[in-house]
């Protein structure tokens, strides 16, 4: 453990202002036994989160940006993506991260030709960003296939958990790092960037294992002036966001403990979450605004078991905290949601926030009526800019007459003077048709090819123009 005697240096904090011990020592505790956190983990319980109370300074990095794995994570739980739905997705990820790069990576696999074409394709697209790196196991047969592609940068597995050292890898801790140390040294020698990917780093010992393994690759990164990345890889949903939690759960104490322990800038810290406790956006938020300047995401969250982070999730929340997208195009996120289900058939749960087909659909009356008065009341913003998704009513038998007027006003592009009220002749037949469909039986929503053909009949017949 640390210690701060005479020797110790001794550095003001440019964020503080306040003199603080810059440097500290962690030695590898190199365990006979794994450390499993029984107390936290057990296997027939739902998992317990501990507290120590002990709260780290939120510091947020100058600079954050989003990294994608759609085409590495986001592939190990769905149907493979061909080459060329790659490519079509790569190019719109590019368009959403706009200008500034704020998608600033995408990871691909390379163990299949799809995968290294898709590769090759998207380089030969000429993009700044998302760069294209790869994903590999800390193997020296992997690391060949890194260097025939020729790209710059790639992930490695270095599983840092004792269920992983000391039950998938059947190795001791001192042995797993050694193994690591040499796949890591072997993209140095050849100037690709190194990403260790710190799985399942919410169950590892932090201090124990953790911080020592990165500490020596501070040393490598230092004597190389080659940059190495940490991922650290929530693999199973156990981060928990909220201050005070202890380690190894604690995402503040991780982010803290890999900048101001390991020495590790924020600009070298990426976040990857998984959903498995509904927490992958918060943790990644979290992952932020404690100084972790990456986090990576999947688009539409699709990732093994409960999923990833969700890429356009992030790109809302970084608007939230930046206060601006910063040149981000929105509008593409339903581009991409439409590509998904039209193209790839893909379903998308319709309440998905931002891409759900109901998202900003509304079934109440009063809402419906909300919307006539003042869209702002019921809409979360802007969402026809922003999304290129205008606020739609869903016609039941609460939608009311403003739900219907709402409709016709909204399907028909009515505005100002020629939108119909919620009395208007049009609107009260068509309520009196819809009442008399629920009063018979009917359950189902009322479908928008019902709601033309009852508009234009009902106009006809009392000789009303729409629009």
């Amino acid at each position: 453990m640390n210690s701060l005697d005479n020797h110790a240096e001794l550095k003001l904090n440019p964020n503080t202002h306040l003199l603080e011990q810059a440097e500290f020592n962690y030695i590898l505790q190199d365990v006979q036994t794994p450390h499993l956190y029984r107390q936290s983990f057990n296997y027939n319980e739902v998992p317990k989160i501990i507290f120590n109370r002990r709260l780290v300074p939120m510091e947020m990095p100058e600079e954050i940006w989003i990294t994608d794995t759609t085409f590495r994570d986001g592939q190990q739980s769905r149907e493979p993506y061909t080459t060329e739905q790659i490519v079509r997705l790569f190019e719109m990820l590019h368009r959403l991260g706009g200008p500034k790069g704020l998608i600033r990576q995408s990871e691909f696999f390379l163990y299949s030709k799809k995968d290294r074409d898709a590769a090759y394709r998207c380089m030969e697209l000429g993009y700044e960003f998302p760069e294209v790196t790869s994903w590999i196991r800390a193997s020296r047969k992997d690391f060949e296939m890194v260097k025939e592609i020729g790209v710059q940068e790639t992930g490695i597995l270095v599983s840092c958990s004792d269920y992983h050292i000391f039950n998938k890898l059947h190795m001791t801790r001192a042995q797993a790092i050694d193994h690591y140390l040499g796949v890591v040294k072997e993209c140095l020698e050849v100037g690709i960037r190194p990403r260790c990917h710190f799985e399942d780093i919410t169950r590892a010992d932090f201090y124990g294992f953790v911080v020592p393994f990165v500490l020596e690759l501070t040393k490598l990164r230092r004597e190389s002036g080659v940059p190495i990345k940490i991922r650290a890889c929530d693999t199973m949903g156990y981060g928990v966001s909220i201050p005070g939690v202890a380690l190894p759960r604690s995402v503040p104490g991780i982010i803290y403990g890999l900048r101001y322990h390991a020495r590790v800038p924020s600009e070298l810290i990426e976040w990857h979450g998984h959903n498995d406790f509904y927490k992958a956006v918060t943790n990644s938020v979290t992952a932020w605004l404690y100084g972790a300047s990456a986090v990576n995401c999947s688009l539409l969250g699709i990732g093994e078991r409960t999923g990833n982070t969700p890429l356009e999730a992030m790109v809302m929340e970084y608007a939230q905290l930046r206060g601006s997208l910063d040149g981000m195009d929105t509008t593409v996120i339903t581009e991409i949601a439409d590509y998904y289900r039209k193209e790839l058939g893909e379903y998308i749960a319709p309440r998905t926030p931002f891409v759900g087909e109901y998202f900003n659909v509304t079934r109440a009356g009063v809402h419906a009526d909300g919307l006539m008065k003042d869209e702002e009341i019921y809409n979360v913003f802007n969402t026809d800019l922003l999304l290129n998704k205008p606020p739609k009513v869903l016609i039941t038998n609460t939608s009311g007459v403003a739900g219907i007027a709402h409709w016709i006003n909204s399907h028909y592009h009515l505005k100002g003077d020629k939108a119909l009220a919620k009395d208007h002749p049009v609107v009260v037949r068509i309520k009196e048709w819809v009442d008399s469909e629920y009063d018979s039986g009917r359950v189902t929503a009322i479908s928008d090819g019902e709601l033309y053909e009852q508009t234009e009949k009902n106009a006809a017949e009392l000789g009303v123009k729409i629009g």
